[in-house]
C-alpha cells in the first residue's frame, strides 16, 4: 500500500507543513483504509462576511481524509507500511491501537467520540466548519461497521515535512528531517484484544543533551 508515496504527494499539492499522520482500519483484510493528514496552517476564507476594507478570515486548513483500496491479508501488512512511512518520514513513534467497538455495552461517551475521530466524523451536536475534506466515499458505512466490530489506528507526527523538524531531538535523522529506507523496525503481531496498544521506537540519541 503506497502510504508514504500518497502523504508525499499530498505535502507537495497542499504546500503546507504536516501535523500528524493516522491511518485508521477495519479488522477485516481487503477493506478501505483511511488515511488522514492533520495540517498545520490557516488559509483565509473569501466568502466569509466581514466589514469592506477588511481581510479575509483565516481559518485552519481542514484535515486531508484520503481512502485507500489497495489489498492487505493482515494487519501486519498495514503494521509494515506505516512503519516505513513514519520511518521515511523520521517520526521519532509510530503508535498502534485497537480499539473495541463503541456500540456496545459497557462503551463510554469518550470511546463513542473517539471513534468519530478516527473516521474524521462530527459529533452531532457540531456546527462548525468541516475540519475535514474527505475523498472517501465509503468513510460513513466504514464508521457504522467500526462501531460494531472495533477498529485499528496507526498515528505518528513527521518530520520531514512536518513541522516538528526544529525540535527534533534525534541522531538517525538526514538534514532533511527523514531517514533513508527500509525501515528496521519490524511489525509486531497483533493481540486481537478488545483494547490493546503497541508503541514502535524509531529515533535514537545517542548523546547527551545538556539543558
Amino acid at each position: 500500500m503506497p502510504v508514504f508515496e500518497r502523504i508525499a504527494e499530498q505535502v507537495e499539492t497542499i504546500g503546507l507543513p504536516l501535523f500528524a499522520v493516522t491511518l485508521t482500519a477495519l479488522p477485516r483484510v481487503n477493506t478501505p483504509v483511511l488515511l488522514m493528514l492533520h495540517w498545520h496552517g490557516f488559509r483565509p476564507d473569501p466568502d466569509a462576511p466581514r466589514a469592506a476594507g477588511e481581510p479575509a478570515p483565516a481559518h485552519p486548513v481542514p484535515t486531508s481524509a484520503l481512502q485507500l483500496n489497495d489489498e492487505w491479508p493482515a494487519l501486519a501488512r498495514l503494521d509494515q507500511d506505516m512503519l516505513e512511512a513514519a520511518w521515511r518520514l523520521g517520526a521519532w513513534e509510530l503508535d498502534r491501537e485497537e480499539r473495541r467497538a463503541c456500540n456496545t455495552i459497557g462503551a463510554t461517551q469518550r470511546e463513542a467520540l473517539e471513534c468519530l475521530q478516527a473516521f474524521g466524523a462530527d459529533p452531532p451536536a457540531h456546527v462548525e466548519p468541516a475540519a475535514v475534506v474527505a475523498e472517501a466515499p465509503d468513510r460513513p458505512r466504514m464508521l457504522r461497521l467500526a462501531e460494531r466490530i472495533g477498529y485499528v489506528r496507526w498515528q505518528f507526527r513527521p518530520v520531514r515535512g512536518g513541522v516538528w523538524r526544529a525540535t527534533a531531538e534525534d541522531d538517525t535523522l538526514a538534514p532533511d528531517g527523514g531517514r533513508a529506507p527500509p525501515c528496521p523496525v519490524a511489525p509486531r503481531a497483533a493481540g486481537g484484544a478488545r483494547s490493546a496498544r503497541v508503541r514502535y521506537r524509531l529515533g535514537s540519541i545517542g548523546r547527551i543533551l545538556l539543558p
